[in-house]
């Protein structure tokens, strides 16, 4: 129910007063790769023997309160009923006292443990409540004028059942999608032997095991396929709706779902390292995160249980005190403190963040930091990196120009190759691309060194070579002759052999087709978008003004994109900066909200609060609008949770009851039960726009 409540020791759970569980080794894994040996909620299981629990008190419950209310006086007044036999106050009496004994006992339990803690909450006043009801009942039957209040007792205990029951049914309707996505990981694997393939648990895979998966099945861990070739299914994991061709070579995602072929994988690392198990810990500890919405709803809760205690002794006085009974003054002292529980403002904020941020995981959106997220509304300019965002990201050489009559196009793509063949950067894939196409055998390179922001150096057969950027030529008062030529949408690479211009390379990278729409959604929303990119100030106008984007800076080194950031922080711009995590993570610190894109199985950027799995420009998109939706929920539902009392409040203390409006303590109940299943229904409600 509360899977924040972990302790090393046996005890009751302080919010809900269930019985802490043993947390197994083989149980909390999905949630934990250490398998600390803690006592708490464990999940699925733990809501489900909550759920059942409650249900069966409700229904005994509900039995028990029909005779309660056919024995009590009030009801037969207002029935015209008259049903008295000897001691049928004893036997009303004995009914109530299990009603409120084993109805109420979650209530009670937690109002001993809140009140151990200090730290009064729902439990304490609903506890406290039944309590007053209770006791006050029995003094009437041993001999106290007045009339009771056992039917008052057992309809309160019946809805605040109920009310427990939905709201847990809620819960773990919100966190339905987290235990889905624990679900995709397989229990076994086939793991594929010298003489025989052999069944094993995922968890017992490590580093170049070899597994096979078969048609239809999920594949039980993170690798690279060895052999064969199928369509994978990973829309659970990266939101991407169509099956993804993987061939020989390709990274595969435990978890997805493989098609109709059969493959051979080399694991690349452990089950509680991969990608979905560092997935399901991302979500897991955003859900018990705290925003400074969630603060402020805990702040709000606790103001209101003191609130709930003040009005409730204030209105007892005040009646008794003006000459009403005390029956009446209890009555209205316990309907107050039942109508100001904060069940509903408990639930307010953290139902909407359970959902959130597991509809966002199945989405291909990992938010590791609830504060980024909901900050997302307050986004006014958004910073793009050009590659593999707005653009395709591969690119394919599209010219060979030699400046040397001893070189010829071959020889500088083929030296070039030889510095490019361990990068994994997409301008490196490209001309790795070309050069398998032309057949060429690709020389060995030694004492290989990256010029930052600039390119790549190192020694081949003898020759000092480097390839470059056109900004390493302006540094270097080199210039290029020759009739050089480039459109814009190409990006430009240069060769220097032993401190002589040899040639350049131009690789050009198609823009994507979702980059105009959602550049265009961002203006709708007055957001304005800025091209931050290292590459050459033709090629980034081409692509900005093409897409309809507001500005672009080019031809940037990576610690320059941080002074970018600030420039625009200085002008009071909320920033959000979008990067790769690694060369970008300075910019990503500094913008307010960090977001790490493409970064497939990497999700360790650990200086941007949000990953995005693809880099599709419109699932940045998605993320302002999904983060400005999940914070509409979450103000709808405090405004709901708090605005109701407002109302409620002071007609349970009876300011109308010379207009003969009053509540009772059931009708009261019913109104803190509606608002909490609103609050809940509300939240159920919010989905991730495609």
């Amino acid at each position: 129910m509360h899977p924040e409540v972990v302790q090393y020791k046996p005890g009751n759970c302080p919010k809900c007063g269930m019985s802490l569980v043993p947390v197994k080794g083989e149980n909390h894994s999905s949630h934990s790769p250490e398998h600390s040996p803690s006592m708490g909620h464990t999940g699925h299981d733990h809501h489900a023997m909550m759920i059942a629990d409650y249900k069966k008190r409700f229904y005994v419950v509900l039995i028990l309160t029909m005779p309660i209310m056919l024995l009590s006086e009030m009801i037969q007044h207002w029935l015209n009923l008259h049903i008295s036999f000897p001691r049928s106050k004893y036997l009303l009496l004995a009914l109530s006292s299990v009603v409120f004994f084993y109805g109420g006992w979650p209530f009670l339990k937690g109002l001993v443990e809140e009140a151990k803690a200090k730290n009064p909450g729902m439990m304490f006043l609903i506890g406290f409540a039944v309590s007053v009801a209770y006791i006050y009942s029995v003094a009437i039957v041993f001999g106290l004028q007045g009339m009771d209040f056992f039917w008052e007792l057992a309809t309160l205990i019946l809805i605040m059942l109920l009310g427990h029951w939905v709201e847990m049914k809620s819960v773990a309707g919100a966190s339905r999608e987290l235990e889905l996505l624990v679900k995709l990981m397989p229990s076994e694997a086939h793991m594929v032997m010298p003489d025989m393939v052999h069944d094993v648990k995922t968890d017992t895979l490590k580093e170049n095991d070899i597994i096979l998966v078969k048609p239809g099945e999920k594949v039980a861990a993170d690798g690279i396929i060895l052999e064969g070739e199928s369509y994978l299914n990973e829309s659970m994991l990266t939101g991407e709706s169509k099956p993804v061709q993987k061939i020989k070579g390709d990274k595969v995602i435990a978890g997805a779902i493989n098609g109709n072929g059969a493959i051979k994988i080399t694991v690349s690392h452990a089950a509680k390292d991969s990608y979905l198990s560092q997935v399901i810990k991302l979500v897991d500890d955003a859900q018990k995160s705290k925003s400074k919405t969630q603060l402020l709803a805990d702040t709000a809760a606790r103001w209101l249980t003191i609130i709930a205690l003040l009005a409730g002794m204030g209105t007892f006085l005040y009646w008794y005190l003006t000459g009403q009974s005390l029956a009446f003054a209890m009555e209205r002292m316990v309907t107050v403190i039942v109508i100001c529980c904060p069940h509903a403002l408990g639930l307010a904020v953290p139902l909407v963040v359970a959902k959130s941020t597991a509809l966002s995981a199945k989405n291909g959106l990992l938010i590791k930091n609830r504060t980024a997220f909901e900050n997302a509304r307050k986004i006014t300019t958004i910073v793009f990196d050009k590659t593999g965002t707005l653009t395709v990201g591969k690119f394919e050489v599209s010219k060979i120009v030699s400046l040397q009559k001893e070189l010829n196009e071959n020889e500088i793509i083929r030296l070039a190759s030889a510095l490019e063949q361990k990068s994994e950067h997409p301008i490196a894939t490209g001309i790795m691309q070309k050069v398998k196409q032309l057949s060429i055998a690709i020389p060995a390179a030694e004492n290989f060194n990256a010029v930052t922001g600039k390119g790549v150096e190192a020694t081949v057969e003898g020759k000092k070579i480097l390839v470059v950027s056109p900004g390493y030529l302006k540094e270097n008062n080199l210039s290029v002759s020759n009739g050089f030529t480039a459109n814009n949408r190409e990006t430009v690479v240069f060769l220097i052999v032993n401190n002589v211009l040899a040639g350049y390379i131009a690789l050009s990278d198609e823009i994507r087709p979702e980059s105009a729409e959602s550049i265009r959604i961002l203006k709708q929303n007055n957001i304005k978008s800025i091209l931050l990119t290292g590459d050459n100030s033709k090629v980034a106008k081409n692509v900005a003004e093409t897409i309809g984007m507001d500005n672009f800076i080019a031809e940037v080194l990576p610690h320059q994109k941080l002074e970018k950031i600030k420039e625009l922080q200085s002008k009071g711009e909320f920033v959000a900066m979008t990067g790769d995590g690694v060369n970008d993570a300075p910019a990503l610190a500094q913008a307010d909200v960090g977001i790490a894109v493409g970064s497939g199985s990497d999700i360790a950027a650990e200086t941007a609060g949000i990953v995005l799995v693809n880099s599709n420009p419109k699932d940045i998109v998605g993320l302002i609008l999904f983060g400005k939706a999940t914070y509409r929920k979450m103000i709808q539902n405090l405004i709901w949770a708090t605005g109701y009392n407002v109302v409620a409040l002071p007609l349970a203390a009876g300011v109308l009851y010379h207009q003969g409006i009053v509540l009772s303590p059931a009708a009261g109940a019913v109104l803190m039960t509606l608002s909490t299943v609103i609050v809940a229904i509300n939240a159920s409600m919010l989905k991730v726009k495609s």
